[in-house]
């Protein structure tokens, strides 16, 4: 789908929403929760570096958004119980849930298939699908109390058309357009929650350098400058698309 890369998102967008994002402590994680928070969310901040949770706790506040929450968690050796302890204290504190944005993800290794450590396979897998896939199974009743809630997953260009050496990390944002695809056409008839997929493009974050160590980070867009998809998707102007695959640059790149 064609981007809303010119999205003018109103101060008061998000006033009154409650929003899980994931990877919220670094990159694009981060800057979409701040984002979040200046349009009047209440973030929930989800990560496994509480370090850097607690510094983007302090940016919030600073700017005297509503009050985030933390939830210090790895999916790399998240459980089941986990997932259902977070939906416990969710419909405890907040009664619902209006949004989710499933950003944490693991590069693994730029590599020929036939030297992909397995190991490393299960985990970029664990991390990237089956962990947001089990999180998201466990907060859909909270997001179904929501008059109108949103869950984005992130996907990738090596996760709509697969590219040489891209191992796990293709695989599972191939995987996620999958699953994303399923959960939209079973909650279609609810008309209150949609699922879509966004595609960053090529950003000037840490998981890029290490992708593209040998790529000039200035000649990329900052995470800041693609915030207009991320806000159009989660606030009401984004209803009605369900089960599409957006993009938050003009689809060109990774």
């Amino acid at each position: 789908m064609s981007c809303r890369i010119d999205y003018q998102a109103p101060a008061d967008l998000l006033e009154g929403r409650v929003i899980l994002v994931t990877g919220a402590g670094d990159g694009i994680g981060r800057v979409a929760a701040l984002e979040f928070a200046r349009h009047g969310a209440t973030v929930i901040l989800l990560g496994r570096t509480l370090a850097k949770l607690e510094k983007v706790y302090d940016e919030i506040e600073a700017a005297g958004c509503p009050q985030p929450a933390i939830v210090p968690l790895n999916f790399e050796g998240a459980t089941l119980k986990d997932y259902h302890d977070l939906a416990e204290m969710l419909d405890k504190e907040f009664g619902r849930l209006d949004g989710l944005l499933h950003n944490a993800s693991l590069l693994g290794r730029i590599t020929p298939f036939e030297q992909y450590n397995p190991e490393l396979w299960e985990q970029v897998m664990q991390v990237n699908f089956n962990g947001p896939v089990w999180m998201t199974q466990a907060l859909l009743p909270l997001l179904q109390v929501s008059k109108d809630a949103s869950v984005v997953f992130t996907s990738s260009s090596v996760g709509r058309k697969g590219r040489a050496y891209w191992g796990a990390y293709s695989v599972s944002k191939f995987a996620t357009e999958g699953f994303m695809e399923v959960l939209a056409d079973e909650v279609e008839h609810l008309g209150t929650l949609r699922v879509n997929s966004l595609n960053p493009g090529a950003t000037r974050t840490t998981m890029r350098a290490n992708a593209y160590p040998g790529e000039d980070p200035g000649t990329l867009p900052t995470p800041e400058t693609i915030m207009p998809t991320y806000l159009w998707l989660m606030g009401p102007d984004s209803q009605g698309h369900n089960g599409e695959r957006f993009d938050a640059q003009p689809p060109k790149s990774a």
